[in-house]
């Protein structure tokens, strides 16, 4: 089938009613089965764990974990989180919250828990999915089978933990030591009174070395290379979010296209622009010490947006000072039984090496001639909007960007989903598509170094990814909103309205869609008073 006859079969409406797949259970797959159920299509959820949450799930988290995000700007817009919860709630509240968001909307007799999709295929002639799955022990006959008008992928871009391979790690492992990557690290009592030795200086490596202060006889942070951590409030009173999560705090970082104020910023008024990153750089290092800690990055903050804002770990810094927690600037060369050997010569006492050393993007159900229309020759994922490859019918893609918002960025793109099967916007030619995937990828590489995990990466540009979907379906906030939102940090309340207007507009009984999980609706779950 040729490339455009693949876009025009994608391209016909789909019809309310019609069967959809959703591979994962996390923020973006609960999100898509909830807004296209609400559209009236008859969705089903495969997740492999056996609990809703996705990297929030009890078998992914680690010891410390909490969201980056405050409460108020990590919440779905039309389901706060409970008031009660702390302004940085912790990993099994996340949970609880996600299971309560599911319960509420009803969807979760939609999901099929602790099953793994092992190969979703295309019906090129009927534009159908059969995807087949089953649980981690089901040999190849045990196997069980749907078939799906259209197919949703929610595995998320952090579907996979990277573990390097360490020279001796089996000397290391026969002699009793464990190798394992932060969200295997489960239990904070396996690192009792033994030698801990965490690799990476990100988030989740610095909460998993902070968390076993106190518990392990030692813990060692060894990092590479150092970036800059954010405090949650600078100078012990401002919160971080009026910094970072306004649409000022965007467009201090230069978009793919300047327009508007944000032109302003980068033109005219550059200057005003960089003394105010410098002035923020400036608070950073002296509250966190870092030029005594000698853990000052040496590079400006404004790098900070290639990747992300990594919060500082409360009592991290602290630890450190104090001798509490040592770091090691250098990487592991060698494992030997019960010690590291470092790049810079230390030798380390290990007992278990745990990796804050990233993820990867494995999509193992589609075989080689999907995958090829899905990635380039470098693995990057060729997606226009993030959600749509092209060539590929009845395909989409949720929460494959990594954003400042997830819930908020999947929330807006399963409405932009549910927009492109009922026709409400017409999709670009694939050649326009194509070219608007080329740039996006050009940009991302300069901006990111090559760290924009094969595409997927939006920070810090969350905001603009939301408003770059609601313009596709003419859903774009109002004009006040848009200005607060330049001053007050983005919650999810700013969108409570959009899926309103996009169920209006299709003529969908607004009283019949907002009965989905009524009997549920005005009750809080026991599972979200955590």
């Amino acid at each position: 089938m040729k490339l455009n006859e693949h876009r025009m079969s994608d391209r016909s409406e789909l019809p309310p009613g019609s069967t959809i797949g959703i591979i994962g259970a996390g923020i973006a797959g609960l999100c898509t089965a909830k807004v296209l159920r609400q559209f009236g299509f008859d969705v089903t959820v495969i997740e492999k764990e056996v609990e809703v949450g996705g990297v929030w799930s009890a078998s992914r988290r680690y010891p410390g974990l909490t969201t980056q995000n405050p409460r108020s700007t990590y919440e779905f817009s039309d389901f706060p989180m409970p008031r009660h919860y702390p302004e940085w709630p912790r990993g099994e509240q996340v949970q609880a919250y996600l299971e309560s968001y599911a319960k509420h909307f009803g969807i979760l007799d939609r999901i099929i828990l602790n099953v793994e999709v092992r190969q979703a295929t295309l019906d090129t002639a009927e534009n159908r999915w059969t995807v087949s799955f089953g649980s981690s022990e089901t040999a190849g006959e045990g196997l069980r089978e749907l078939t799906f008008d259209y197919l949703i992928v929610c595995n998320g871009i952090f579907s996979e933990p990277f573990i390097p391979r360490f020279v001796g790690s089996q000397r290391f492992c026969d002699a009793g030591g464990r190798i394992c990557h932060t969200s295997q690290f489960t239990r904070l009592e396996d690192a009792r009174g033994k030698n801990v030795v965490v690799i990476g200086y990100g988030k989740s490596s610095c909460d998993v070395a902070n968390a076993t202060v106190g518990v392990s006889r030692h813990t060692c942070l060894v990092a590479r290379n150092l970036i800059w951590k954010i405090p949650k409030r600078l100078q012990n009173v401002l919160n971080f979010k009026y910094l970072f999560l306004t649409r000022m705090g965007e467009g201090l970082f230069p978009y793919i296209r300047l327009k508007g104020f944000e032109k302003f910023l980068h033109g005219a008024g550059l200057p005003i622009r960089n003394f105010m990153l410098r002035q923020v750089e400036s608070v950073v290092a002296r509250q966190l010490m870092l030029r005594k800690l000698e853990l000052h990055p040496e590079k400006s903050l404004e790098t900070i947006a290639r990747s992300t804002v990594s919060l500082v770990t409360d009592g991290f810094y602290e630890n450190i000072g104090a001798g509490r927690l040592t770091l090691e600037r250098a990487e592991i060369v060698e494992l030997d039984a019960g010690c590291a050997k470092l790049s810079n010569g230390h030798t380390i006492p290990a007992e278990i090496v745990i990796c804050g050393t990233g993820w990867k993007q494995e999509l193992p159900f589609f075989d080689g001639s999907v995958l090829n229309r899905l990635t380039d020759e470098r693995g990057n994922f060729r997606l226009y909007r993030s959600m749509i490859p092209i060539g590929v019918p009845r395909l989409a893609f949720n929460g494959y960007n990594s954003s400042f918002f997830s819930q908020l960025n999947a929330e807006i793109g399963a409405l932009w989903i549910a927009g492109h099967l009922l026709r409400a916007f017409d999709l670009p030619s694939a050649e326009q598509m194509q070219k608007a995937v080329d740039e996006r990828l050009v940009w991302m590489e300069q901006r990111t170094e090559g760290k924009h995990s094969k595409g997927t990466n939006i920070i810090p540009f969350s905001v603009h990814h939301m408003d770059e979907l609601l313009s596709d379906l003419a859903l774009s906030l109002n004009v006040f909103k848009r200005f607060r939102q330049w001053l007050i940090p983005v919650s999810g309340a700013d969108y409570r309205e959009v899926t309103v207007r996009l169920l209006r507009r299709q003529g969908i009984d607004l009283a019949r869609s907002s009965a989905v999980g009524a009997e549920n609706r005005g009750k809080e779950s026991e599972s979200c008073r955590i």
